[in-house]
């Protein structure tokens, strides 16, 4: 651990020696181990509750961060950075005291479980282990061309379709992913030498020849394939990289952040933070982004000067291409028939000259990123709503898939259009059967918007598997709670399948926490529908306080046929919507499918009033965030519940619905923004479109209040700010006192973490405290 020779050796009485200090003189940029911690309490709420200073110390430092990676910046690899203590100063993550013994092994050519960008891995070699953060993904679909012409079902296709028109099965799809690892993000001591990595590359066992890594990923459910980016990370870190995100050694843990480890409070802590730092990102003048990747401004600048291979000359080239690539030539009759084309710009870069070398390791990209950028600028510049005068309509149609599919379609002008950005997928959907304008309508309206499929329910977490038992934990879902089944973990169905055949009695063990259940609720015979690789329970009597959402923890002993399934209690009842409970829920399935109509009789949105209809829209179609807010485009609300545009008398009963639970505040008025894909966004990002949403909040979050009491505080606490116990890196040759390793241990005992537990080399601990603003 290095230290800065611009210090002082000053004493706090909290943590030991004063951190290492900048002179006034020199411009400074904050550091996650800082006397002050980067990430505050108000962060877990979001941006908008973030006060200016501390979002100003935010964004100057991953501006610099977006300065030093040499590769774009995804929103999940900069919370890292803030979160994990990311060095300037060249160490990167080398630095902070991760435990590299917790990354996930990923081997290239094999299949890998989900590892969204961020995700910090080994990768496995014959040699020296090959430890790297994901910077990048997309879709390595084998049917792609070396020139990046896509057959039209590839574009927008679902993860494990099989061809033209056949999804393929949603239980367990698979599919091929490029992913770019920063073998240099753990520092030079952790980096292999050029030497070794040309080895590696040229030998194409561990890596390919362009140092990245192509693996089969097998996702649980349909549903967790269709996840962006940051809910993706988001679960990864709450499961995978559980431990390593709850690690007391990060400058602040997420835990001290939200005042507790229950499962409900670290998901809605860390999606406040991922939105707080995307909208730290978002609202720099330095930067600019492509979808969840962020670039410098100077940086794009440097491109379209450079004369180089896939500089801007060759970047002018690639969009003049795909504009014509769907123009017919001249005919003897000038008869033309409709052309459409599909181009992936990953491996239509690798056409040009001399870019092998500038697609090498994150090089590939920071490329694919300007690519793009630049092809959305000519169309945003150059052309009506991405038609150009050659006639051809130009539009994203795959944001995923082999770095980004653009659609060439001509004639452009016999088309409806929509937002150019905006991934439809139609390539995907031209292969469909066609639907008729009533059944479109219908599969359209989202008051009969239908639950997921039982292929895209999942089979839920598992928890343990050892040599005595298998523990896994799902939620309750309504087709579930309606039609007495469950799903079984795959584990389970292959013990079972082993010993007892397909389709066996299972003896079911009910325990609901705190509650008595009748007789024949809590002991059941039923049946275990087993299939190759999945299953469920069949035949199940729901106790009558059962609802969707509800957190089910069940266990299977190994051999026998007994399975024990058990609810877990809260430290405290809270109010979700209309729902009082005791018990822990999922926030997500809770507000989706415990909405107005649906219950254990059956799901309907037939008989509802006015307000009935708009609480089952806003909870079905908002935009759901992992606390389970639902946020929707109140200029969209008619329609949505409709399902096409409404009579005078219907909207102006939605209207007065509105206004009646703003007023009593089961709905909150809320300012979004519309980015250029025509995605709703919250919080609103600068240089958008704001629009007007609709908020569902289903509980009021906690109030936690360090400094004593549970009551909203008096005039004496106003100006206060609660700053959580945080590492902080020590000057060379200082050590922390015996108070604050002390502290420390109790620290790591309040997180959850056995005793032993002591502070790594070159830190000292800074116990909670208040400060003033």
């Amino acid at each position: 651990m290095g230290g800065d020779p611009y210090v002082s050796a000053t004493v706090d009485e909290r943590g030991g020696p004063e951190v290492p200090s900048m002179p006034r003189d020199r411009a400074q940029v904050p550091d996650p181990y800082g006397d002050r911690p980067l990430l505050t309490s108000a962060m877990t709420k979001g941006y908008d509750a973030v006060p200016d200073e501390e979002r100003d110390r935010l964004r100057r430092y991953l501006e610099a961060v977006v300065v030093a990676r040499p590769a774009p910046v995804h929103t999940a690899v900069a919370f890292n950075a803030v979160y994990f203590g990311y060095d300037l100063g060249g160490d990167g993550y080398g630095g902070s005291p991760l435990c590299l013994d917790d990354f996930p092994v990923v081997t290239f050519g094999e299949c890998a479980p989900v590892l969204p960008v961020g995700a910090m891995v080994c990768v496995a070699t014959g040699s020296d282990p090959l430890y790297a953060e994901i910077v990048y993904r997309e879709g390595a679909h084998p049917k792609v061309g070396a020139l990046g012409d896509v057959p039209a079902w590839v574009s927008g296709a679902p993860a494990g379709a099989g061809g033209p028109g056949r999804p393929g099965d949603g239980a367990a799809p698979r599919r091929r992913e490029l992913l770019v690892p920063d073998l240099h993000a753990f520092g030079p001591a952790l980096s292999l030498s050029s030497a070794q990595l040309l080895r590696l590359r040229t030998r194409r066992r561990w890596i390919n020849e362009d140092g990245h890594v192509v693996v089969e990923v097998r996702y649980p459910s349909q549903e967790a394939a269709r996840r962006d980016d940051l809910t993706a990370y988001a679960e990864h870190l709450l499961t995978t990289a559980r431990e390593q995100m709850l690690s007391p050694f990060v400058p602040v843990s997420l835990a001290a952040l939200v005042g507790g480890t229950h499962d409900d409070d670290l998901r809605a802590g860390l999606s406040g933070l991922l939105g707080t730092v995307r909208g730290a990102l978002n609202s720099s003048a330095d930067l600019r982004t492509w979808g969840d990747y962020t670039m410098t401004r100077t940086s794009l600048a440097d491109c379209w000067r450079d004369t180089g291979p896939l500089g801007g000359d060759d970047l002018r080239s690639l969009a003049a291409a795909v504009e014509r690539a769907a123009t017919p030539g001249r005919r003897r009759y000038g008869l033309t028939m409709p052309v459409t084309v599909y181009t992936a710009v990953g491996p239509r870069l690798r056409a040009f000259p001399g870019a092998t070398e500038v697609l090498r390791g994150v090089g590939y990209a920071a490329a694919v990123c300007r690519a793009n950028v630049a092809l959305a600028d000519v169309v945003q510049g150059d052309s009506d709503q991405g038609l150009f005068e050659s006639g051809s309509r130009i539009t994203l149609d795959d944001a995923f898939e082999g770095g980004g599919v653009w659609r060439s379609h001509h004639p452009g002008d016999a088309e409806a259009h929509g937002e150019p950005l905006a991934p439809a997928g139609r390539g995907w959907i031209s292969t469909l059967p066609a639907t008729s304008e009533p059944e479109l309508e219908a599969e359209l309206d989202p008051v009969n918007l239908p639950l997921a499929d039982d292929a895209s329910l999942g089979t839920g977490e598992l928890l343990r598997s050892d040599a005595q038992e298998i523990v896994w934990r799902a939620p309750l879902r309504l087709s579930q709670l309606i039609d007495g089944w469950f799903p079984l973990q795959p584990y389970v169905v292959e013990e079972l399948r082993r010993s007892h055949g397909v389709r066996p009695t299972v003896r079911l063990e009910l325990e609901h926490a705190g509650e008595a259940l009748d007789e024949k609720e809590a002991v059941q015979e039923v049946v275990a529908e087993l299939g190759d690789t999945s299953g469920r329970l069949t035949g199940i009597v729901w106790p009558g306080d059962f609802f969707p959402g509800l957190m089910l923890e069940l266990r299977s002993l190994r051999g026998g046929s007994v399975i024990r399934l058990a609810t877990t209690s809260l430290e405290e009842r809270v109010l979700v919507g209309d729902r009082d409970t005791g018990h822990c829920y999922d926030p997500c399935v809770l507000t989706r499918e415990d909405v107005p109509g649906s219950d254990r009789h059956g799901d309907s949105a037939v008989g509802l009033g006015p307000r009935q209809l708009v609480m089952r829209t806003v909870r079905r179609c908002g935009l759901l965030t992992l606390e389970g807010h639902a946020l929707m485009d109140r200029s969209v609300l008619p329609s949505a519940v409709y399902g096409r545009r409404p009579a005078r008398s219907q909207a102006a009963a939605l209207e007065s619905a509105v206004a009646e639970l703003l007023a009593e505040r089961l709905l909150e008025p809320v300012l979004g923004s519309r980015d250029a894909w025509g995605q709703p966004h919250f919080p609103p990002h600068d240089g958008q479109r704001t629009i007007a949403l609709i908020g569902y909040r289903p509980a009021r979050p906690r109030v936690i209040r360090p400094w004593g009491g549970t009551e909203p505080g008096g005039e004496r606490l106003r100006g206060m700010q609660f700053v959580p116990g945080h590492l902080r890196r020590l000057r060379p040759g200082c050590s922390p006192s015996v108070v604050q390793r002390a502290a420390f241990r109790e620290h790591c005992r309040r997180l959850g973490k056995a005793d032993g537990w002591e502070l790594p080399y070159g830190y000292t601990f800074v116990t909670e405290h208040t400060r003033g603003r």
